[in-house]
Protein backbone atom coordinates (compact mmCIF):
# COMPACT_ATOMS: atom_id res chain seq x y z
CA UNK A 1 0.00 0.00 0.00
CA UNK A 2 1.17 3.64 -0.50
CA UNK A 3 3.09 5.08 1.94
CA UNK A 4 1.35 8.07 1.74
CA UNK A 5 -2.27 6.14 2.02
CA UNK A 6 -0.85 4.39 5.35
CA UNK A 7 -0.42 7.95 7.13
CA UNK A 8 -3.42 9.42 6.43
CA UNK A 9 -5.36 6.32 7.65
CA UNK A 10 -2.76 6.65 11.27
CA UNK A 11 -4.28 10.32 10.57
CA UNK A 12 -7.28 9.97 10.43
CA UNK A 13 -7.44 6.97 13.17
CA UNK A 14 -5.92 9.63 15.85
CA UNK A 15 -8.20 11.78 14.46
CA UNK A 16 -11.15 9.83 15.74
CA UNK A 17 -9.60 8.60 18.88
CA UNK A 18 -8.90 12.87 19.82
CA UNK A 19 -12.72 13.18 19.08
CA UNK A 20 -12.11 15.71 16.44
CA UNK A 21 -13.47 14.49 13.51
CA UNK A 22 -15.45 12.63 11.95
CA UNK A 23 -16.45 12.82 15.89
CA UNK A 24 -16.28 16.32 15.88
CA UNK A 25 -18.78 19.58 15.26
CA UNK A 26 -19.95 18.98 12.21
CA UNK A 27 -17.95 22.15 9.69
CA UNK A 28 -19.49 22.04 6.26
CA UNK A 29 -16.42 22.86 4.40
CA UNK A 30 -14.12 20.62 6.46
CA UNK A 31 -16.38 17.66 6.13
CA UNK A 32 -16.58 18.18 2.17
CA UNK A 33 -12.77 17.61 2.29
CA UNK A 34 -13.45 14.42 4.41
CA UNK A 35 -15.91 12.89 2.31
CA UNK A 36 -13.74 13.49 -0.56
CA UNK A 37 -10.88 11.59 0.98
CA UNK A 38 -12.69 9.02 2.17
CA UNK A 39 -13.89 8.17 -1.09
CA UNK A 40 -10.34 8.52 -2.43
CA UNK A 41 -9.56 5.99 0.18
CA UNK A 42 -12.38 3.48 -0.97
CA UNK A 43 -11.08 3.65 -4.29
CA UNK A 44 -7.34 3.43 -3.51
CA UNK A 45 -8.05 0.31 -1.09
CA UNK A 46 -10.84 -1.17 -2.30
CA UNK A 47 -12.38 -1.27 1.36
CA UNK A 48 -16.35 -0.47 1.33
CA UNK A 49 -15.87 0.74 4.97
CA UNK A 50 -14.60 4.29 3.65
CA UNK A 51 -17.75 4.78 2.01
CA UNK A 52 -19.66 3.89 4.35
CA UNK A 53 -17.72 6.53 6.56
CA UNK A 54 -18.39 8.90 3.83
CA UNK A 55 -22.23 8.24 3.55
CA UNK A 56 -22.43 8.78 7.60
CA UNK A 57 -21.07 11.71 6.94
CA UNK A 58 -22.72 12.73 4.41
CA UNK A 59 -26.01 11.98 6.65
CA UNK A 60 -24.95 13.64 9.55
CA UNK A 61 -24.49 16.86 8.00
CA UNK A 62 -28.08 16.90 6.72
CA UNK A 63 -28.62 15.74 9.73
CA UNK A 64 -27.22 18.66 12.13
CA UNK A 65 -26.18 21.20 9.55
CA UNK A 66 -29.45 20.43 6.86
CA UNK A 67 -31.84 23.30 6.05
CA UNK A 68 -35.32 23.62 4.31
CA UNK A 69 -32.96 25.50 1.34
CA UNK A 70 -29.64 24.95 2.02
CA UNK A 71 -27.08 24.04 4.63
CA UNK A 72 -25.80 25.87 7.47
CA UNK A 73 -22.02 27.06 7.77
CA UNK A 74 -21.48 24.89 10.77
CA UNK A 75 -22.50 23.41 14.25
CA UNK A 76 -20.47 25.92 16.51
CA UNK A 77 -22.63 28.95 17.29
CA UNK A 78 -21.06 31.32 15.33
CA UNK A 79 -20.80 29.78 12.38
CA UNK A 80 -24.08 30.61 11.42
CA UNK A 81 -25.26 31.58 8.41
CA UNK A 82 -24.56 29.77 4.58
CA UNK A 83 -21.18 30.51 2.76
CA UNK A 84 -21.84 30.08 -0.87
CA UNK A 85 -18.16 28.56 -1.21
CA UNK A 86 -19.01 25.93 1.01
CA UNK A 87 -21.80 24.99 -0.47
CA UNK A 88 -20.32 24.71 -3.61
CA UNK A 89 -17.22 22.62 -2.10
CA UNK A 90 -20.32 20.28 -0.36
CA UNK A 91 -21.27 19.61 -4.04
CA UNK A 92 -18.24 19.02 -5.14
CA UNK A 93 -17.98 16.15 -2.27
CA UNK A 94 -21.54 14.92 -3.34
CA UNK A 95 -20.50 14.97 -7.12
CA UNK A 96 -17.77 12.21 -5.81
CA UNK A 97 -19.61 10.30 -3.92
CA UNK A 98 -22.56 10.35 -6.29
CA UNK A 99 -20.25 8.75 -8.86
CA UNK A 100 -20.46 5.56 -7.18
CA UNK A 101 -24.11 5.93 -5.89
CA UNK A 102 -26.33 7.67 -8.49
CA UNK A 103 -28.47 9.06 -5.48
CA UNK A 104 -25.89 11.74 -4.10
CA UNK A 105 -25.96 13.12 -7.49
CA UNK A 106 -29.66 13.27 -7.33
CA UNK A 107 -28.93 14.98 -3.99
CA UNK A 108 -26.53 17.48 -5.12
CA UNK A 109 -29.08 18.75 -8.29
CA UNK A 110 -31.67 19.09 -5.86
CA UNK A 111 -29.08 21.21 -3.44
CA UNK A 112 -28.39 23.36 -6.42
CA UNK A 113 -31.87 24.56 -6.93
CA UNK A 114 -31.72 25.58 -3.42
CA UNK A 115 -29.17 27.89 -2.85
CA UNK A 116 -28.89 28.79 -6.78
CA UNK A 117 -31.33 31.29 -6.94
CA UNK A 118 -30.87 33.13 -3.50
CA UNK A 119 -26.97 33.58 -3.99
CA UNK A 120 -27.44 34.62 -7.41
CA UNK A 121 -27.30 37.78 -9.14
CA UNK A 122 -26.88 37.52 -12.42
CA UNK A 123 -24.89 39.99 -14.88
CA UNK A 124 -23.47 41.01 -10.67
CA UNK A 125 -21.91 38.00 -8.66
CA UNK A 126 -22.83 35.70 -5.97
CA UNK A 127 -23.52 37.15 -2.44
CA UNK A 128 -20.23 36.03 -0.22
CA UNK A 129 -22.90 35.04 2.89
CA UNK A 130 -26.75 34.75 3.00
CA UNK A 131 -28.94 34.34 6.09
CA UNK A 132 -29.54 31.02 7.28
CA UNK A 133 -32.97 30.51 5.79
CA UNK A 134 -31.43 32.01 2.47
CA UNK A 135 -33.90 35.04 3.10
CA UNK A 136 -31.67 37.78 2.87
CA UNK A 137 -28.04 38.66 2.35
CA UNK A 138 -26.17 38.62 5.86
CA UNK A 139 -25.58 41.87 7.41
CA UNK A 140 -21.96 43.01 6.64
CA UNK A 141 -20.93 40.85 3.59
CA UNK A 142 -20.93 41.37 -0.15
CA UNK A 143 -19.96 39.22 -3.17
CA UNK A 144 -18.00 36.21 -3.36
CA UNK A 145 -14.81 37.04 -6.17
CA UNK A 146 -14.21 33.65 -6.22
CA UNK A 147 -17.60 32.27 -5.96
CA UNK A 148 -18.59 32.40 -9.53
CA UNK A 149 -16.06 30.00 -10.65
CA UNK A 150 -16.38 28.08 -7.90
CA UNK A 151 -19.96 27.31 -8.78
CA UNK A 152 -18.85 27.06 -12.14
CA UNK A 153 -16.88 24.09 -11.93
CA UNK A 154 -18.62 21.99 -9.53
CA UNK A 155 -21.76 22.51 -11.69
CA UNK A 156 -20.23 21.98 -14.79
CA UNK A 157 -18.95 18.39 -13.52
CA UNK A 158 -21.98 17.66 -11.75
CA UNK A 159 -24.24 17.82 -14.70
CA UNK A 160 -23.97 20.50 -18.03
CA UNK A 161 -27.60 19.06 -19.55
CA UNK A 162 -29.68 19.61 -15.80
CA UNK A 163 -27.78 22.76 -14.93
CA UNK A 164 -27.46 24.51 -18.40
CA UNK A 165 -29.25 27.21 -17.38
CA UNK A 166 -27.26 27.86 -14.22
CA UNK A 167 -24.00 27.11 -15.42
CA UNK A 168 -24.39 29.76 -18.17
CA UNK A 169 -25.51 32.56 -15.21
CA UNK A 170 -22.27 31.74 -13.72
CA UNK A 171 -20.33 31.32 -17.16
CA UNK A 172 -20.91 35.47 -17.98
CA UNK A 173 -19.86 35.75 -14.23
CA UNK A 174 -16.83 34.02 -14.80
CA UNK A 175 -16.41 35.36 -18.71
CA UNK A 176 -17.04 38.94 -17.16
CA UNK A 177 -14.58 39.08 -13.96
CA UNK A 178 -11.90 36.56 -14.37
CA UNK A 179 -9.05 39.28 -16.68
CA UNK A 180 -8.84 41.55 -14.11
CA UNK A 181 -9.06 39.75 -10.96
CA UNK A 182 -5.73 39.70 -8.80
CA UNK A 183 -5.70 36.93 -5.89
CA UNK A 184 -3.28 37.71 -3.50
CA UNK A 185 -4.44 34.97 -0.40
CA UNK A 186 -2.72 31.88 -0.05
CA UNK A 187 -6.40 29.11 -0.18
CA UNK A 188 -7.78 31.31 -1.92
CA UNK A 189 -4.77 30.79 -4.80
CA UNK A 190 -4.75 26.84 -4.45
CA UNK A 191 -8.58 26.95 -4.87
CA UNK A 192 -8.33 28.87 -7.71
CA UNK A 193 -5.26 26.56 -8.82
CA UNK A 194 -7.64 23.81 -8.29
CA UNK A 195 -10.83 24.81 -9.85
CA UNK A 196 -8.53 25.81 -13.24
CA UNK A 197 -7.28 22.25 -13.62
CA UNK A 198 -10.47 20.99 -14.42
CA UNK A 199 -11.12 22.94 -17.37
CA UNK A 200 -7.26 23.85 -18.14
CA UNK A 201 -7.81 24.91 -21.77
CA UNK A 202 -10.21 27.68 -21.57
CA UNK A 203 -9.12 30.87 -21.00
CA UNK A 204 -10.00 31.95 -17.55
CA UNK A 205 -7.84 29.33 -16.32
CA UNK A 206 -4.91 29.64 -18.32
CA UNK A 207 -4.86 33.30 -17.63
CA UNK A 208 -5.28 32.59 -13.80
CA UNK A 209 -3.13 29.58 -13.70
CA UNK A 210 -0.47 31.53 -15.09
CA UNK A 211 -1.08 34.83 -12.68
CA UNK A 212 -1.66 32.34 -8.98
CA UNK A 213 1.67 30.42 -10.02
CA UNK A 214 3.48 33.96 -10.34
CA UNK A 215 1.80 35.06 -7.04
CA UNK A 216 2.24 31.82 -5.12
CA UNK A 217 5.90 32.35 -6.08
CA UNK A 218 6.34 35.62 -4.75
CA UNK A 219 4.64 34.40 -1.44
CA UNK A 220 7.09 31.25 -1.39
CA UNK A 221 9.56 31.75 2.40
CA UNK A 222 12.81 29.71 0.78
CA UNK A 223 14.30 29.30 3.98
CA UNK A 224 11.22 27.82 6.28
CA UNK A 225 9.60 26.31 3.55
CA UNK A 226 6.05 27.38 3.56
CA UNK A 227 4.01 30.00 1.80
CA UNK A 228 3.07 33.41 3.48
CA UNK A 229 -0.61 34.17 4.31
CA UNK A 230 -0.22 37.27 1.78
CA UNK A 231 2.58 38.77 -0.04
CA UNK A 232 3.22 41.63 2.45
CA UNK A 233 2.27 39.38 5.37
CA UNK A 234 5.89 36.71 4.83
CA UNK A 235 5.95 36.06 8.64
CA UNK A 236 2.21 35.45 8.91
CA UNK A 237 1.65 31.05 7.75
CA UNK A 238 -1.45 28.37 8.46
CA UNK A 239 -0.98 25.05 7.85
CA UNK A 240 -4.70 24.13 6.57
CA UNK A 241 -4.44 27.21 4.03
CA UNK A 242 -0.44 26.02 2.58
CA UNK A 243 -2.19 22.51 2.60
CA UNK A 244 -4.82 24.08 0.11
CA UNK A 245 -2.42 25.59 -1.70
CA UNK A 246 -0.55 22.01 -1.98
CA UNK A 247 -3.44 20.78 -4.05
CA UNK A 248 -3.94 23.31 -6.31
CA UNK A 249 -0.26 22.82 -7.13
CA UNK A 250 -0.59 19.16 -7.56
CA UNK A 251 -3.80 19.51 -9.39
CA UNK A 252 -1.72 21.61 -11.82
CA UNK A 253 1.66 20.01 -11.51
CA UNK A 254 3.64 22.60 -10.35
CA UNK A 255 6.05 23.65 -7.56
CA UNK A 256 5.81 19.97 -6.69
CA UNK A 257 9.07 20.50 -5.00
CA UNK A 258 7.89 22.98 -2.59
CA UNK A 259 4.68 20.88 -1.93
CA UNK A 260 6.93 18.19 -0.40
CA UNK A 261 8.99 21.09 1.49
CA UNK A 262 5.64 22.48 3.08
CA UNK A 263 4.53 19.24 4.11
CA UNK A 264 8.07 18.54 5.74
CA UNK A 265 7.50 22.28 7.55
CA UNK A 266 4.44 21.81 8.90
CA UNK A 267 4.73 18.29 10.14
CA UNK A 268 7.05 19.93 12.70
CA UNK A 269 4.82 23.15 13.26
CA UNK A 270 3.17 23.82 15.90
CA UNK A 271 1.23 27.29 15.87
CA UNK A 272 0.22 27.72 19.69
CA UNK A 273 -3.61 28.18 19.30
CA UNK A 274 -6.79 26.21 18.32
CA UNK A 275 -5.30 25.27 14.79
CA UNK A 276 -3.30 22.94 16.44
CA UNK A 277 -5.98 20.62 17.03
CA UNK A 278 -8.65 21.95 14.27
CA UNK A 279 -9.95 19.73 12.28
CA UNK A 280 -9.66 21.87 9.72
CA UNK A 281 -6.01 21.73 10.21
CA UNK A 282 -5.51 17.84 9.55
CA UNK A 283 -8.40 16.39 7.10
CA UNK A 284 -6.53 19.46 4.94
CA UNK A 285 -3.35 17.71 5.96
CA UNK A 286 -4.87 14.78 5.04
CA UNK A 287 -5.79 16.11 1.70
CA UNK A 288 -2.40 17.41 0.38
CA UNK A 289 -0.57 13.89 1.20
CA UNK A 290 -3.03 12.03 -0.50
CA UNK A 291 -5.40 14.16 -2.55
CA UNK A 292 -7.25 10.96 -4.57
CA UNK A 293 -10.60 12.30 -5.81
CA UNK A 294 -9.96 16.59 -5.79
CA UNK A 295 -7.87 15.40 -8.86
CA UNK A 296 -9.14 14.86 -12.51
CA UNK A 297 -7.48 11.54 -12.79
CA UNK A 298 -8.59 10.03 -9.45
CA UNK A 299 -11.30 7.66 -10.48
CA UNK A 300 -9.25 6.23 -13.63
CA UNK A 301 -6.38 4.37 -11.35
CA UNK A 302 -6.76 3.03 -8.12
CA UNK A 303 -3.60 5.12 -7.34
CA UNK A 304 -3.92 8.16 -9.15
CA UNK A 305 -3.31 11.77 -7.64
CA UNK A 306 -1.50 9.88 -4.75
CA UNK A 307 2.22 11.10 -4.24
CA UNK A 308 4.86 8.24 -3.09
Amino acid sequence: MNRRVVEVQQRLAWMREQEIWPNGLRYLWTDAYGVVLLVSLYHDTGNRAWLTQAEWIVAEVERVLGRERGIRIGEAPDRDGQYYHYLAMWLFALYRVGQVLPAYHDRAIELVHEIHGPFVVPGDGIVWKMREDLSEPYPGYGLGALDAFHGYVCYRLLDEVALASEIAELGALVKASYRDMVITQDLALGMMLWMTHFFAAEPWAQLQRERSLAMLDRMWVEREGYFCREPELPEVKFAFTNYGVSVGLQATGAMLDRVDRLDRFFTDYRSGDEYDRAAITHVMGCSSAFPGGLLTAATLSPTAGSRG
